[in-house]
């Protein structure tokens, strides 16, 4: 996977960009708040459709286009993926009816010419990336870690995506008419239709999700051995809401720490599991008014020689913990895909020591491409500079720099 060509059209601090992608590694050099990590943002849209940053995409929208009637901005790219070349463009649309109307908001895909959906095309540009803000994956809630299983798994297991927005649409309106029943009352043999799509879904975003930790933590487990200096092993916890080897609610149950294989279920026998015991909730649920089971309460932890770091781990240990993570989420696409993805970095040596610094930059030297942003040049060994594309970055305009004369 290689990004060839980026243009940018009125996206965050970017009112006109058009630049080539030369050599395996760039680096993006510029003080703060010039425009390096909207870059990396605006490639890293055109992988999941999300922004790691923006609340909502309409932030993403450049402030002074935002202001007209009608705001566009674009991303175009072309890049090579399996030997084929491909154009990949991305608007997203504001439109302003009238006085004291909201604004409308809108995206349009299009893959080689042809309109698709986010859904159709997510994974189609892989690429990894890591910013300052993505700590919060381990730190934060569960949502947090749920959302990065999500953008993860999307990329490389077709149909992931559409198993997401099925289950979504189906909660949304399984946790409506259970709010109905217990307001107003009614049958509750109305909620079949909805559990059987919630249930599909379900078992295979449980499956893929199950798989998907089971090959990543096999990797994840060797790169955070080795950032450690051999001294840690790190574990991937995942914690289903719903647990198809749940034990019998009259035992005690597992500590955090013990190792559970799921790696032989299958998904019929989720989606059956899952099916019965929305059953035996139903009661409850209406009481509630909410779906209390499922993928969407899903949680998955992260274990650092039996620490919990969500709970426990120094600033220290998280940061290593997630810098292993990304550089295995490269080795693991590229088993899954067969392509290694762009690998997108913001800042990343800054809390690094020398050790550790001169062993990543190893790493990405032998990569497929790297695209990297700093405000410090002396962070990185003279040797890689010399050898990268350099670009200088300042109020969102993209200067070429002669790398021999930096």
């Amino acid at each position: 996977m290689r990004l060839t060509h980026l243009a940018v059209t009125d996206f965050r601090l970017y009112a006109r960009l058009d630049m080539d992608f030369t050599g395996r590694v760039v680096l993006l050099v510029g003080g703060n708040a010039q425009g390096k990590s909207s870059l990396l943002e605006a490639i890293y849209y055109l992988t999941a459709f999300t922004s790691y940053q923006a609340e909502s995409d309409r932030q993403l929208i450049n402030f002074n286009a935002a202001r007209e009637c009608l705001a566009v901005a674009r991303l175009v790219a072309d890049y090579e993926r399996k030997k084929h070349n491909h154009h990949l463009e991305v608007r997203l649309i504001q439109e302003t009816n009238g006085a004291g109307t909201p604004p409308r908001f809108r995206r349009e895909f299009m893959l080689d010419g042809i309109k698709k959906s986010s859904a159709d095309l997510v994974g189609h540009f892989n690429s990894v990336i890591f910013l300052p803000i993505m700590m919060r994956i381990i730190e934060n809630g569960p949502e947090e870690r749920r959302r990065y299983l999500n953008l993860a798994i999307g990329q490389t297991s077709p149909g992931y995506s559409r198993a997401l927005v099925d289950y979504s649409q189906a909660l949304t309106q399984r946790n409506a008419l259970l709010k109905q029943l217990s307001e107003r009352g009614g049958d509750p043999d109305q909620l079949a239709a909805w559990d059987e799509i919630l249930t599909r879904s379900g078992a295979q975003i449980m499956m893929a999700r199950i798989t998907a930790l089971d090959e990543l933590e096999r990797v994840v487990r060797k790169v955070h051995h080795r950032l450690t200096g051999n001294s840690e092993v790190l574990r991937l916890a995942y914690q289903p809401a719903f647990d198809p080897l749940a034990v019998n609610s009259s035992q005690l149950g597992l500590p955090i720490d013990t190792l559970v294989d799921r790696s032989g279920l299958k998904e019929v026998d989720i989606q059956n599991g899952f099916s019965n015991r929305l059953v035996e909730l139903r009661r409850e649920e209406i009481a509630r008014g909410v779906t209390t089971i499922g993928p969407h309460r899903d949680e998955l932890r992260f274990l650092a020689n039996g620490i919990d770091l969500t709970s426990y781990g120094s600033r220290g240990q998280v940061r290593t913990a997630l810098l292993a993570l990304k550089l295995a989420e490269v080795e693991w696409m590229r088993g899954r895909t067969g392509e290694q993805p762009v690998l997108l970095l913001d800042e990343i040596l800054a809390e690094l020591d020398q050790s550790r610094r001169s062993d990543l930059l190893d790493a990405l030297s032998d990569g497929e491409q790297a695209i990297l942003a700093t405000n410090d040049l002396a962070l990185f060994k003279p040797d890689f500079v010399q050898a990268a594309t350099c670009w200088h970055v300042a109020g969102g305009v993209l200067t070429a720099a002669d790398s021999t004369a930096i």
